[in-house]
């Protein structure tokens, strides 16, 4: 997994929802600077649990998708006379 890299524009909007969450919810208030670094602490060390989850959830759907072909083309296989 490469480094999860965010534009300026979500950097500066996942900050402020940081600053917001740590006011509403820690009644503590931190700066821009502060919110950057934990958010890239978060994207870091807690950011690859989530991409991996992401990964097997969306193995999952694969593995679903390719079940229901197999029994589609099951389904529509030719009988075949096996006789001696």
């Amino acid at each position: 997994m490469s480094i999860i890299e965010f534009s300026h524009e979500e950097k500066e909007v996942l900050s402020h929802k940081l600053k917001d969450y740590v006011a509403k919810e820690l009644d503590h208030e931190i700066g821009q600077f502060e919110s950057e670094f934990l958010l890239d602490f978060i994207s870091e060390h807690i950011g690859p649990h989530f991409y991996n989850q992401g990964l097997s959830d969306a193995g999952s759907v694969i593995a679903a998708k390719f079940e229901d072909i197999n029994d589609a083309l099951y389904a529509i296989e030719a009988p075949v006379e096996h006789s001696r």
